[in-house]
Parts: C-alpha cells; sequence; structure tokens
C-alpha cells in the first residue's frame, strides 16, 4: 500500500511524511521542482515531480497509490499576487480530490486549519460545532482555506472518503520558513520583540499533529472534522515559557491593538508600493491576533486517541532546533 503526500518539505507535511515512514509505510511526495528539499533530505521516499496547478503532474504522481495526505497548501499574510494563493489551495485541492476519485483512492486525509472553525466571543475553547463567522476569515489564506475546505466537504457529501483535520498551532523543529508562529519564536530568540499583544493560541506538539493525521486516516470517519490541538495558551504566557526555555526576558510591554493596527496598515503600504517585500508587521497578522485562537480538542483525543505531549517540551525542541 503506497502513500502520496503533498507538502512534505514543509514543517508540519515533513512531520507527517516521518510519522508514515516510521510506520514502515510506502511513501511517494509530491515536490514542485525548484522547492527547498532540505526537510526531506536522506529520507527513504520516491519523489514525483508535480505542481498542484497541474492536473495531470497530479494525476501521475497518484499512480500506484492508494491512500493520499493532502497537507501542502500555499500559507502567506501577504503576497503581492494574492490569486496565487487561491490558485493552490482552492484550485490545487479541487485537481487533486477530483484526481483522488477517479484513481479510486482507499482513504484521503485532508489538512484544513483551525481558522476554519468557529470561535467563541467570551474565549472558551471552540469545537467543530462552534458556529462559524465569516467575518473572522480575516486574510486571504483564511478565505482560500475556507473555500478549499467546502470543496472538500463537497467531494465528501459525494462519496469521496475524506477527512479533514483541522491543526491549530503546530511548534516544533524543521519549522524552515518559519511559519507566523515560528516567527515568534525566532524573533524572541534574537531579541527583536520589544512588546506583544493581548492575543491567544492553542498549541500542539507538531510531532503529535502528525500522528493525528495518521490516527484520522485509520478512525476518521469520512465528511468529519477533527481539531488537532492540545493546550490553549495567551502569548504572553508563551513568551514567558520561551523565557523559562531560554533565560532570555519576556517582553513586558503590551501593545494595545489599535497600535499594532496602524503599524500593520503603515508596513503594508510600504510593502505594496515602495519595497515589494513582506511586511515587518503584518497587517493580516495583527488581524487574526484580535481573536483569542482556543480551541478544545477532545473530539480527537477521544475519537481517534490524538497525544497531548507537553507543550513546553515541544517548544523546548523548537527553540533548540
Amino acid at each position: 500500500m503506497k502513500t502520496l503526500i503533498t507538502g512534505s518539505t514543509g514543517f508540519l507535511g515533513s512531520a507527517v511524511l516521518r510519522e508514515l515512514l516510521d510506520d514502515g509505510r510506502e511513501v511517494k511526495v509530491l515536490v514542485r521542482k525548484g522547492t527547498d528539499t532540505a526537510n526531506i533530505d536522506g529520507l527513504d521516499v520516491e519523489i514525483a515531480y508535480g505542481d498542484l496547478r497541474d492536473l495531470e503532474s497530479i494525476r501521475s504522481a497518484l499512480n500506484g497509490c492508494d491512500i493520499l495526505y493532502h497537507v501542502a497548501a500555499y500559507y502567506s499574510l501577504w503576497d503581492r499576487d494574492q490569486q496565487l494563493i487561491y490558485e493552490i489551495n482552492v484550485e490545487g485541492t479541487r485537481k487533486i480530490l477530483q484526481a483522488a476519485k477517479e484513481k479510486g483512492l482507499e482513504k484521503i486525509v485532508y489538512t484544513s486549519t483551525v481558522g476554519c472553525i468557529g470561535l467563541n466571543e467570551d474565549q472558551t475553547p471552540a469545537t467543530e460545532n462552534t458556529f462559524f463567522n465569516q467575518n473572522t476569515l480575516s486574510n486571504d489564506y483564511k478565505k482560500s482555506k475556507y473555500q478549499a475546505e467546502q470543496i472538500v466537504l463537497e467531494f465528501a457529501r459525494n462519496g469521496l472518503p475524506v477527512v479533514i483535520v483541522n491543526p491549530s498551532t503546530p511548534v516544533g523543529p524543521r519549522d524552515i520558513k518559519p511559519t507566523p508562529t515560528g516567527k515568534i519564536i525566532l524573533d524572541f530568540l534574537k531579541r527583536d520583540m520589544p512588546a506583544y499583544l493581548d492575543t491567544g493560541l492553542n498549541l500542539i506538539d507538531v510531532a503529535d499533529c502528525a500522528r493525528g493525521h495518521i490516527l484520522a486516516e485509520k478512525k476518521g470517519v469520512s465528511g468529519e472534522k477533527y481539531i488537532l490541538g492540545n493546550r490553549n495558551m495567551s502569548l504572553f504566557e508563551i513568551l514567558v515559557t520561551l523565557e523559562k526555555i531560554t533565560g532570555l526576558k519576556a517582553p513586558l510591554v503590551k501593545i494595545p491593538y489599535w497600535a499594532a493596527l496602524s503599524a500593520g496598515w503603515v508596513c503594508e503600504a510600504i510593502s505594496n508600493h515602495i519595497t515589494g517585500k513582506p511586511p515587518a508587521i503584518p497587517l493580516a497578522g495583527v488581524r487574526m491576533a484580535k481573536y483569542f485562537m482556543y480551541f478544545d480538542a477532545s473530539k480527537a483525543v477521544q475519537k481517534l486517541g490524538l497525544p497531548q505531549s507537553p507543550v513546553e517540551k515541544a517548544l523546548k525542541k523548537a527553540v533548540c532546533w
């Protein structure tokens, strides 16, 4: 039984790949030519070169495969070419699911995001059934992932054996880009974080999140969603934890939301009209920070057996890496 995984060169995808290999699975990876392959170099995998925007390359990659993990996404809080986000995240998902249907795959695991889960106004942890307010879709990445998830649900209603996992905020090694959360850790280590916003996240060890994908393949119900998360922490709690790990002092100055939003607008304007480079303070990131992203992963823990390793250890692994 051969498994195809997309996004294997990225942070979460490379963790999923390693979990599959640890289970003795035969794995093929879909990789765009020119992609940095540092996260998969030396691993025993078959490489199929292709692109999510190219249906024929997807069909070719799926030849001989029985299982698909669609982890790949264009995760960006700013890009001059906004359409590219939709071409990859939305239309790319449609193409790969159509190809999977044609091939008659046994099971598909689609990696969504908790950005597609509703939030409670009182900051209590949300579940898969919490009402979703589309006004929380604060940037093109979240909008594209929401649209893609609707496509996945439609395929599931039409009989495709696809399970949706909604990772919260994975932390750990090999966050090479880095992700926005990885950048928080990096900025803390480089002493580039003089202040913080009053916001909150749900953290999970990236290895646990990856194991949750495999458990979803084995135990997940088609058409169902599973939050892959662990511990809810305010940003200040995260920074204090990093202080304990590193001995470096956490910032004590809390920035008002309006000040961060103003800075985001200025940085965005400079990027769009002058430098053409990503903004120092992404406006999309500030808008996301308006909401406390607190979630309840009980469904995945109870139905799938999602591991809940200590988040402090995951942060320490991220710091060491």
